[in-house]
């Protein structure tokens, strides 16, 4: 019989939850453009139609390696975010603004 996963999340002890959300925020840290989107719930033709843009441009866009800044900031306010540029220097991380928009 399956169970809700929030029900199996209220009997988990509170140390064990903690690092169970922890772990997740690690890994989302790491995710690809299209592991975000899909975890979000979105279809790649349901965050084009956000972007106004075809499938297909964005299906390129997660598979590329290179993006103007601008392009992924769009993309990741169609998911529901807000994009920061850190720089991490050996004397310290610095915020990039100059791009903001």
């Amino acid at each position: 019989m399956a169970k809700n996963f929030r029900e199996l999340e209220k009997r988990m002890p509170k140390s064990r939850l903690a690092r169970a959300k922890a772990r997740a925020k690690e890994m989302m840290a790491e995710m690809l453009l299209s592991e975000i989107r899909q975890e979000i719930g979105l279809t790649q033709a349901k965050l084009a139609k956000r972007l106004r843009i075809k499938q297909p441009s964005l299906a390129k866009l997660e598979k590329g390696g290179e993006m103007q800044i601008g392009t992924l900031r769009r993309i990741i306010r169609a998911l529901g975010g807000d994009l920061e540029l850190v720089a991490h220097l050996p004397g310290g991380d610095i915020r990039i603004n100059q791009f903001s928009g």
